[in-house]
């Protein structure tokens, strides 16, 4: 097993992992930047896709979740020499995930000039939301059965196919806003914030048939459901109801803090979405590291190998900080230009770079948080990990976000909130961490 933690194999997962990782924020960024940049109306569709945005990452990773639970089965019967026995499990898990993803599709597509309105969405933001998500929507269905096939490979210890997917469908997206959003002359007519909407469907599309056909030619996994159902099909179930419960806390976070953020005015939101996008394409940077420590830590909890399972947590944790630093220092000598891509905007700009350097502080936090969320993704402990996603937010984000918002921090109680959350969500996982594995390498 030793090899299975050598800097190449670590990096053989972890860098695929790490830029199929950021497509997904590199599709969102790209929509901000491209809308943002609209002569006309730019700061409001530059709000409306941070505050749809927002909205569609929610259930995308409530629902999402699944792509978890089925690499870290998938990863642990690998590991255990048993892999024949859960083949006839992904079809099942897929078909579910599809399933539950059209019943949420279309429960919101009636109400959604509600649900925006909550988010204090009104006005040209809020007809430029409405807008916005009933084109985005449509490829919510797609978008998980993709992260259901990504989940798949992951546990088979491959992330180079669902990269080359992400890449593919990146490039397209990219493609497409431009074409879209400023149009071609004399080919296509400018779309402006439709076009954004409709390029990101359209790479969705995309990649959900690239993963299907690669889950054919490259896996003997079939996708054509079998009954009676596996029984590992209810504990994926379960581990992907604690992962739905956590998600919910961790998107409850990120809906207060754009609510807050728009009540403040446009400016703010426009500026919010700018700092949430960056932070996000960081933290998906990170997660990269994060990806290999589930991977591997499925597979060495199934072999029960506990002292190479010990080894992992320092190896991918001081690869992750290494990551943080090199993202840290690129923010610092970016500062002035990074907002300069999404808008041309004075007011917006003076409003991000006010606290865009709490963004970059809290690249370490987001390291030691990421990647033992990982390994407990692998290890398949999903029911702590609910448990202290609920207590970041509960307990500590949106206790501190009410407070600094009394106090008039407006932006900076937004991100001094996100940082609390940080802290609670990395030390509470690596304290529980130390309480698992350290009495069992005693025992061996």
């Amino acid at each position: 097993m030793k090899n299975e933690l050598s800097f190449k194999n670590i990096h053989r997962l972890a860098i695929p992992a790490l830029i199929a990782g950021i497509a997904e924020p590199v599709l969102s960024a790209t929509d901000a930047a491209v809308v943002g940049n609209i002569t006309e109306n730019g700061t409001e569709a530059l709000a409306a896709v941070g505050i749809v945005g927002s909205f569609l990452s929610a259930l995308i990773w409530i629902l999402g979740q699944t792509r978890s639970a089925i690499s870290a089965i998938i990863s642990q019967y690998l590991g255990a020499g048993k892999l024949d026995e859960v083949k006839t499990l992904p079809a099942q898990a897929i078909y579910l995930n599809v399933l539950l993803s059209i019943f949420i599709l279309l429960s919101t597509i009636f109400f959604v000039e509600g649900i925006f309105k909550l988010y204090n969405a009104s006005g040209l933001i809020l007809q430029f939301s409405v807008d916005y998500y009933n084109i985005r929507v449509w490829g919510f269905p797609l978008t998980l059965f993709t992260f259901a096939i990504f989940g798949i490979f992951r546990g088979l210890q491959n992330t180079f196919w669902p990269m080359t997917v992400a890449l593919i469908g990146a490039a397209v997206n990219i493609g497409l806003d431009f074409a879209l959003v400023y149009g071609i002359d004399g080919w296509v007519e400018p779309m402006h914030l439709k076009g954004a909407a409709w390029a990101s469907l359209i790479a969705q599309g995309l990649m959900a048939l690239l993963s299907f056909l690669l889950l054919l030619w490259k896996t003997d996994i079939s996708l054509k459901l079998k009954l009676p159902l596996h029984p590992e099909l209810y504990r994926l179930a379960g581990m992907a109801l604690n992962l739905f419960l956590r998600s919910i806390a961790l998107n409850t976070a990120i809906y207060f803090a754009n609510a807050f953020a728009t009540d403040y005015g446009t400016s703010f939101i426009a500026a919010q979405t700018i700092a949430l996008n960056l932070w996000l394409f960081s933290a998906f940077f990170i997660d990269g590291y994060a990806s290999s420590g589930n991977i591997l830590a499925g597979k060495l909890l199934g072999a029960r190998d506990y002292k190479q399972l010990w080894e992992l947590s320092k190896k991918v944790v001081a690869y992750g900080l290494m990551v943080a630093v090199l993202l840290m220092l690129t923010g610092w000598l970016l500062y002035e230009p990074l907002g300069s891509i999404f808008t041309n905007d004075d007011a917006v700009l003076v409003r991000f770079k006010e606290v865009f350097f709490i963004v970059i502080l809290l690249q370490p936090l987001n390291a030691i948080a990421f990647i033992f969320d990982g390994i407990f993704k692998g290890m398949g402990e999903m029911k702590y990990l609910r448990n202290v996603l609920l207590a970041a937010t509960f307990i500590g984000f949106i206790p501190v976000i009410f407070i600094t918002d009394y106090f008039g921090l407006q932006l900076y109680g937004v991100w001094i909130a996100f940082s609390v959350w940080a802290i609670i969500r990395g030390g509470t996982l690596v304290y529980q961490f130390r309480k698992m594995i350290l009495p069992k390498l005693s025992i061996d």
